[in-house]
């Protein structure tokens, strides 16, 4: 089953978090294809941000808010009366969740708690996708990937107010929006792509490195992810909440994820960026005793694509070819947006 973006065309969709990495790529997809788009964030700056490297932010209705305030973001649906509602507005970092539990927990369970009562208390709002993670699952370690009813029950404070995020929506599901608004959850895998500037992230971890033309630090080589490009995910998140805007069956929770193949140790995937980049980049393995972080996670996505015949467009091999490409025009000062828009084309014709 093909999905066309132009069902986006003339939509009112709005995005929190669009001024993150995954928001920015969504923002840039959406508006290419004539959505009009009303992102809600905090704004949070930092040294470089992808959003405005892609000068998105001139294209779309650009509004600086937390979703922690519940008076303000009711202000905005009010004023915008968005017809789609995609929530990734998060504090996204395993390692930073532990320095401010507290802050972490605030802004992704009472964050999803005002999002989903304002897409209650908003009549227009046909199709709602809040947008959590793989680490919502209780990890036992196992070889083969969680499905969708398996336990949620996430470790640190990041992973586990992500799972009550999921509980949240559920709850807001069944007791108020079933009948009147399409819901699902979307939990995918660990993402690269061109503009992911985080800390504590391997791919930003080895630009930087890159850069400075220095050894990448590597800190859990052995343990294995389900690596997939930035697309993948914003693609599988656009096509569920389009799909259950035209029909409400297709309302669920899903895992977003790659194949099999995909699924690699983090010191293989740096290997693979070394080779692509060039210039005799190398990596070494320095753990620094930090943080509990799973060493096995992989995600069984069977039934996104039973449901919808998704399929990944990209193997890891294509998209850190595209991280790379991204990142060089990027080092050189080149204008980054022709190559997002260019990759989305790309992507976008994969059959």
């Amino acid at each position: 089953m093909g999905f066309d973006l132009s069902f986006y065309k003339g939509k009112k969709v709005l995005i929190t978090g669009h001024t993150g990495f995954k928001g920015s790529w969504m923002s840039v997809m959406l508006v290419n294809a004539g959505a009009e788009v009303i992102g809600y964030s905090s704004c949070s700056k930092t040294e470089i941000r992808l959003f405005d490297l892609c000068g998105i932010g001139n294209q779309i209705t650009h509004i600086k808010g937390d979703v922690r305030n519940l008076d303000h973001l009711l202000k905005v649906f009010a004023t915008y009366q968005p017809e789609i509602v995609i929530h990734m507005a998060a504090q996204p970092i395993v390692r930073d969740s532990y320095k401010d539990p507290v802050g972490t927990y605030g802004t992704n369970v009472m964050g999803t708690v005002n999002i989903c009562e304002a897409v209650r208390q908003t009549p227009g709002v046909k199709s709602f996708l809040n947008v959590t993670t793989d680490k919502v699952y209780e990890n036992k370690e196992w070889a083969w990937g969680y499905r969708e009813n398996e336990p949620l029950d996430g470790y640190d404070p990041y992973s586990n107010s992500k799972s009550c995020s999921e509980l949240v929506t559920h709850s807001y599901k069944s007791s108020f929006l079933d009948g009147k608004v399409a819901v699902s959850t979307a939990r995918a895998g660990n993402v690269i792509g061109g503009g992911d500037f985080a800390n504590d992230r391997i791919i930003p971890d080895c630009i930087r490195a890159a850069v400075k033309n220095e050894n990448i630090i590597v800190r859990n080589p052995c343990s294995i992810r389900p690596y997939q490009h930035v697309l993948e995910p914003v693609y599988a998140y656009l096509m569920i909440a389009a799909r259950q805007y035209e029909d409400s069956r297709y309302q669920s929770w899903y895992n977003v994820g790659p194949d099999d193949h995909d699924c690699f140790q983090t010191g293989a995937l740096v290997d693979l960026f070394c080779r692509h980049w060039g210039d005799g980049l190398k990596w070494i393995n320095e753990h620094d005793g930090g943080p509990h972080e799973a060493n096995f996670l992989k995600l069984d996505c069977s039934k996104l694509k039973t449901s919808f015949g998704w399929k990944p467009h990209w193997n890891l091999e294509r998209a850190i070819e595209a991280v790379v490409e991204w990142s060089k025009v990027w080092v050189e000062g080149g204008d980054v947006r022709p190559v997002m828009d260019m990759q989305i084309k790309e992507f976008m014709e994969v059959k």
